[in-house]
């Protein structure tokens, strides 16, 4: 056929439906594999996971990491303490470690290292105690670990700022059982 000087050539094809189904099902599971592939490497540059959290040695990066949290602390110096991880982690750290676990710290990788424990006054807590402490746990400039904490010992959580209507742990303050 002839249109306009142009030749035009026109294909049919007569495809059953089962084959039209399956290559529409693989085309479907190729974008599938393709989105996974693409969410997966996004992520790479996310914030980086709570135990990869390098270059802590300073305050200002430390003050920066909690006010990233949510956080309101003081511009001062911490109060600082050396601190040294037993060897073996015993009953009494149980608790302290499932807190840590779910920050993605894992604490039973520094046993026997020294430590450098931060403990910074907070004052945005939203039950509106004056008494509440963020501690952070500081191995070689590396973020291990962290908690916020009640000074009297009275209730311990995650560094995560809470929900306005939450309220604080029943974990026992691992400064009374486990001396962080």
């Amino acid at each position: 056929m002839t249109i306009g000087g142009m030749s035009m050539l026109i294909v049919t094809a007569r495809i059953p439906r089962r084959r039209l189904m399956a290559g529409g099902i693989s085309a479907l599971c190729c974008s599938l594999v393709l989105v996974v592939a693409l969410v997966l490497s996004l992520n790479q540059g996310a914030v980086p996971a709570s135990s990869t959290i390098h270059e802590m040695d300073e305050n200002a990066n430390r003050i920066s990491y909690l006010q990233q949290l949510g956080w309101t602390v003081g511009d001062g110096e911490p109060t600082a303490q050396e601190l040294l991880i037993p060897k073996t982690l015993d009953e009494s750290y149980q608790s302290y470690l499932t807190l840590l676990r779910q920050q993605g710290f894992a604490l039973e990788e520094y046993c026997g290292k020294h430590v450098q424990r931060y403990l910074y006054s907070v004052t945005n807590h939203p039950t509106g105690r004056s008494d509440v402490q963020a501690v952070l746990l500081v191995c070689d400039g590396t973020l291990i670990g962290g908690h916020i904490q009640a000074a009297d010992g009275s209730f311990v959580s995650t560094l995560d700022f809470p929900a306005a209507s939450s309220s604080p742990s029943t974990v026992p303050s691992p400064a009374a059982s486990a001396n962080l």
